[in-house]
């Protein structure tokens, strides 16, 4: 039966530890199927491949792996670990999936729309959670959850998780009164205060040099 999703084409591995370094540099990522029922199988794909994959497909993908040419089988994109500096992807964790069983995976939250807060009182938007818990069937998982930020209209306004709309074949694990965005409001400039002159200040060198003035006189006319 064929099916929509992405095909991905891997190879058994059989190097590893730190000798995968040389499959990186001959442009191959390594990566590792797993899941629930299925023994653990070390396999590289090509870099350039998943790279180009991955940009479309985004997280929580279903993709459809063949490994040697065998018959392909489902596997969701599970984690991805990268380059910290250079963000290159450096191995992929597919996790096996079953049609029939729900999985529970993170999905991010992706804000809609304008806060006027924002937009016209120079407010700067907070994300208090990037995303929330969900299970549901493979084929029914959200890549995304869209939330709207049109109603941040000051900086009392906090959306919660239950202002998100969550699909009918996905169950929300995640509190709902967990706070998702608010804007908070700009940080005000504090002037540093003009330290005045004390009184009679002027005063007293005047008197000094009046004083110094009659000293003089007064050696003179001695």
């Amino acid at each position: 039966m064929t099916t929509t999703r992405p095909q991905l084409a891997a190879t058994d591995r059989q190097i590893l530890g730190k000798h995968v370094a040389q499959l990186r540099r001959a442009g191959s990522l390594p990566a590792v199927i797993y899941g629930h029922g299925v023994a653990s199988q070390a396999v590289t794909i090509d870099a350039h491949d998943f790279e180009m994959l991955h940009r479309k497909t985004g997280p929580n993908a279903l993709v459809d792996v063949s490994v040697d040419g065998h018959k392909a089988a489902p596997v969701l994109i599970h984690s991805i670990q990268r380059d910290p500096v250079h963000q290159r992807v450096l191995h992929v964790d597919l996790l096996a999936v079953r049609m029939t069983e729900e999985l529970t995976v993170e999905v991010p939250i992706v804000f809609t729309g304008v806060s006027p807060a924002v937009e016209l009182s120079g407010g700067t938007l907070l994300h208090m959670s990037e995303t929330v818990r969900v299970r549901a069937l493979p084929d029914h998982l959200p890549q995304s959850l869209p939330l709207a930020i049109d109603s941040l209209v000051d900086y009392e306004v906090t959306l919660h998780v239950r202002d998100l709309v969550i699909p009918s074949d996905v169950t929300l694990l995640t509190d709902l009164d967990e706070a998702v965005v608010r804007v908070q409001a700009p940080r005000q400039e504090e002037v540093a205060p003009v330290v005045a002159e004390a009184e009679g200040e002027p005063a007293a060198e005047g008197a000094e040099a009046a004083d110094a003035g009659d000293t003089a006189e007064s050696r003179t006319e001695s």
